[in-house]
């Protein structure tokens, strides 16, 4: 029933309502990792995630080819970062 309040302890001898807003009767289980998810859909989402991490290493290398004042500025600040931290 949606709507319905129910008393919650809140700490120090009181209690606090706290309305459901969603009804029981329409919520649909979420699958976990090892849910209701077919061999072919986890071959297929693995197949996407390997393009998509092949288009990000490459899109990174074409970036650092492509600006390499980004690149040299950061091996600067990497190199004055080693450098802080080190001990004499």
């Amino acid at each position: 029933m949606p709507g319905a309040a129910k008393s919650v302890p809140g700490g120090v001898g009181s209690a606090v309502q706290v309305t459901d807003v969603t009804g029981d009767e329409d919520v649909q289980p979420r699958p976990g990792p090892q849910g209701d998810i077919s061999p072919e859909q986890v071959r297929e989402h693995l197949r996407r995630r390997a393009i998509f991490l092949r288009e990000l290493a490459e899109a990174r290398e074409l970036r650092r080819r492509v600006t390499p004042h980004r690149s040299r500025r950061a091996r600067i600040h990497a190199a004055l970062r080693r450098r802080t931290f080190r001990i004499n």
